[in-house]
């Protein structure tokens, strides 16, 4: 058993990991109570550094939402006379970008350069985890991210904490049923908005 948890431990080290990207405030949640983002701090130095670390990556994984949300506005948002250096970059960068969803519901399975998962949640994670590729970022999607969470399939945290308590909403982490190990990465910043950036992986080893 010990020898198959190690070789265990040496593959997951050489798969694609899942880091969920979120914005949360200093107690924890999301949203509100209703899904409200409006306290969600934002601007052009953000974008910029975000925009910069997601340019590598190949996949993004969304829940039906969220992925619902983006489809509205992304495609075409470049496009528009009114789109700002953020638009242009980001919609051309989501257009290219392969994209997982997580949906019982969704219909069509001829989306382009979409991948719909609608069941059987870890092996059709973990299939995509072992597909030669970049990080795969977990955008939002509060309800998808629980999900994984639960199943252990979060490989870490990619998390920008605003400068807020709301008091109730959405919470980041929910229904934890066993403690969660992290380490700090040393890649942190602080924003002039007042935004701090922090990154997380899991330890599995300890």
């Amino acid at each position: 058993m010990a020898r198959n948890s190690r070789q265990s431990n040496k593959e997951s080290k050489f798969m694609r990991k899942i880091i969920s990207f979120m914005h949360v405030s200093l107690d924890g949640f999301v949203a509100g109570p209703n899904g409200e983002m409006n306290w969600i701090k934002v601007d052009q130095e953000i974008f910029d550094y975000v925009g910069q670390r997601i340019s590598k990556g190949d996949t993004a994984l969304y829940g039906r939402v969220t992925y619902q949300m983006m489809e509205s506005y992304w495609p075409t948002a470049g496009d528009k006379p009114t789109a700002t250096k953020h638009d242009i970059e980001h919609s051309k960068w989501y257009s290219k970008v392969h994209k997982v969803v997580l949906s019982k519901t969704i219909k069509n399975a001829d989306l382009a350069n979409t991948t719909i998962i609608r069941d059987n949640l870890p092996a059709s994670i973990n299939e995509i985890k072992q597909q030669v590729g970049e990080d795969i970022l977990l955008f939002g999607s509060p309800t998808a991210t629980h999900s994984l969470i639960q199943q252990n399939l979060i490989d870490g945290y990619w998390l920008f904490v605003n400068p807020i308590i709301l008091g109730k909403g959405i919470p980041l982490f929910a229904d934890i049923k066993e403690k969660i190990t992290l380490k700090l990465l040393p890649a942190t910043r602080q924003f002039t908005c007042g935004v701090t950036e922090l990154n997380y992986l899991l330890d599995r080893e300890s």
